[in-house]
């Protein structure tokens, strides 16, 4: 069974960063693209970015210009570095992986931003 583990969040002050990773456990076969969601209290999951396997990014209009993804195919390894945090940016962090079979999800991490 390939898991997905998060690791990186925490509690940071409002203009301050953190670096999501998300190493899979297992071989993944056919990645179409990886990407890392996040879903506060009460809200619906939403996309905050995503990348293709050659290397094109999609960013939610609320973190461009200030969260960057990247991946380790080396280390199976997807990251999102985070910079000039905001309490918006407050919630679970989850990792996504796509393939041409199936969709992998990882348990999330919390980040918390205070003001």
């Amino acid at each position: 069974q390939v898991q997905l583990v998060e690791s990186g969040g925490g509690l940071v002050q409002a203009g301050g960063s953190l670096r999501l990773s998300c190493a899979a456990s297992g071989s993944i076969f056919g990645i179409k693209t990886r990407g890392w969601y996040r879903q506060a209290p009460g809200n619906q999951r939403e996309l905050v970015a995503d990348i293709t396997r050659d290397g094109s990014t999609n960013y939610a209009d609320s973190v461009k210009g200030r969260f960057t993804i990247s991946g380790d195919n080396a280390k199976n390894t997807v990251y999102l570095q985070m910079n000039g945090l905001k309490p918006e940016d407050t919630a679970v962090y989850y990792c996504r992986v796509t393939t041409i079979w199936y969709d992998y999800w990882g348990q999330g991490t919390q980040v918390t931003v205070s003001s």
